[in-house]
């Protein structure tokens, strides 16, 4: 039976980081609808073609189009085994999507992995990082802004996958090593329900 693992979290909270070594760890592929997208519009395929336009004007890519290019991805060999979703799904309409494609799969998901990390952590974190990266567009107004857009949208699915009983909260707000103990854990105990 494959594995789903979904990474969820406010934006720097370290899913992307945890996510990848787990992926590393358990041989399966990350997945990142951002970088699903720019590869479909690099590559020039047919789903690219519709969606480059949509990504240009700054709008977000439909649902639908995305579920479509998930398919895809799930269907390659490397990920016969299982995947990990590193900021997928971000909204309940997107859950709902997902838990469609997995059931059509036979899949289904098996851990949704909250890392959690207060506010003002995060609002530090980024700042750093763009300091680091000279990156001028993450100043602690727009990071804020991102994590109030996060509690609405996105914050929801707690209490979506809490309900599923597949919902893990883990503290994000202590050192790299010590937290993906916790993920690794976590996902040990999933795997033998």
């Amino acid at each position: 039976m494959a594995s789903t693992i979904v990474f969820f979290g406010p934006p720097g909270s370290g899913k992307g980081t945890q996510a990848s070594r787990l992926a590393v760890s358990l041989g399966i592929p990350q997945i990142s609808t951002g970088d699903l997208l720019r590869a479909h519009v690099k590559g020039g395929t047919e789903l690219g073609a519709i969606a480059k336009p949509i990504m240009e004007s700054g709008a977000l890519v439909p649902d639908e189009l995305v579920t479509r290019m998930l398919k895809q991805r799930l269907e390659e060999p490397d990920a016969k085994g299982g995947a990990l979703f590193d900021g997928y799904p971000r909204t309940l309409a997107q859950a709902e999507s997902l838990d469609g494609l997995l059931a059509e799969m036979g899949r289904k998901v098996d851990a949704v992995l909250f890392i959690d990390v207060p506010d003002e952590p995060i609002v530090e974190r980024l700042v750093k990082r763009a300091e680091i990266e000279g990156r001028a567009d993450d100043t602690p107004d727009t990071i804020r802004e991102r994590l109030r857009v996060y509690r609405e949208k996105t914050a929801p699915l707690a209490g979506r996958y809490a309900k599923a009983g597949t919902l893990v909260t883990i503290d994000g707000n202590r050192p790299v090593d010590t937290v993906a103990a916790d993920v690794a854990a976590a996902v040990r105990r999933a795997s033998s329900r």
